[in-house]
């Protein structure tokens, strides 16, 4: 099971990487916002759902409760990433994005890399725990 929280922390952190590239992406497309970030969007929502089976699949292999909480932290982080999404959405008047939605859209990056980092720290933690024997009953003395 060990193995397997390792396996998902490196696919977390990898669809991760990939968001930074669709949203470099999206913000260098000429196409409207509602389109050229789309992709990144849709990617946002599955990574919620990783990160919420990411802390379950913690819970279930028994990891220590700050692997858990890492875990928990980063599920928390991308609930904060879609609350400042759409706070910033809230200042877009159209065409015209003001100064207060760019600087929150700012946040919008600086928690991604909240993400990145804690993925990374949780994914180094998950691998190093996995390379380990699973320590087995205590022998008997008879």
């Amino acid at each position: 099971m060990r193995k397997a929280f390792a396996g998902l922390a490196a696919l977390f952190l990898l669809a991760v990487v990939v968001q930074f590239f669709l949203a470099a992406s999206g913000a260098f497309n000429t196409a409207p916002n509602d389109e050229s970030f789309r992709p990144h969007r849709t990617l946002g929502y599955v990574i919620f759902l990783l990160a919420v089976v990411l802390v379950i699949v913690a819970a279930l292999a028994r990891m220590s409760g700050r692997l858990i909480g890492m875990a928990g932290l980063v599920a928390g982080l991308v609930v904060v990433q879609v609350l400042i999404a759409a706070l910033a959405r809230a200042f877009d008047t159209g065409d015209i994005t003001t100064t207060a939605g760019q600087l929150i859209f700012g946040l919008h990056a600086v928690n991604g890399l909240a993400i990145v980092a804690v993925s990374a720290r949780i994914l180094r933690q998950a691998r190093a725990l996995a390379s380990r024997p699973v320590a087995g009953p205590a022998p008997t003395a008879s």
